[in-house]
């Protein structure tokens, strides 16, 4: 959870800030971030052991860190290319953790033979969500969206995959 919010921060700072006219993708990361903020609330308040309640908000505590790092590297020290090329990697890296993280499930799927941890709905909007974001990066000739969303698709085939094995 926390690789999406600091995903959608990130980008923000690259669209929002340097690209003034890319509205989709600046108002698709500021609605990720105000939703996964709000996620990681609930989470917090309803998790049911303490210590994944103060794990998950010692994790947390980082991605305004990583934020504000790129956030202030990126708009106070670097332009142009520079200014694109650290968010570009930096969203890059967030991304691909961020559509990798429900595969932390598949050991426990393959190991009971039972997709009973892995909500098919989930598996299959990580699909659909990576393809059509990649599509709209290739269509654009950016590889920040592109690479990240198409290993995003590959990941969430592979969840669908492991669906129609072990269902």
């Amino acid at each position: 959870m926390k690789e999406r919010l600091i995903n959608a921060l990130i980008m923000q700072v690259r669209f929002a800030v340097r690209v003034p006219d890319n509205i989709l993708v600046s108002t698709i990361n500021r609605a990720g971030a105000a939703i996964e903020a709000i996620y990681v609330v609930i989470f917090l308040v309803f998790a049911s052991k303490p210590s994944v309640r103060a794990r998950t908000a010692a994790l947390l505590a980082a991605v305004p860190s990583a934020f504000a790092a790129v956030a202030v590297i990126s708009l106070a020290l670097l332009d142009g290319q520079p200014h694109k090329l650290l968010c570009g990697f930096a969203a890059t890296a967030f991304s691909i953790c961020m559509y990798a993280s429900p595969l932390s499930i598949v050991r426990l799927v393959i190991k009971t033979k039972s997709v009973e941890y892995m909500p098919f709905l989930l598996s299959l909007f990580v699909f659909l969500c990576g393809t059509s974001w990649f599509v709209y990066g290739l269509l654009g000739h950016d590889p920040f969206i592109s690479v990240p969303n198409g290993c995003g698709s590959v990941l969430g085939a592979m969840q669908l995959l492991l669906y129609a094995i072990y269902k």
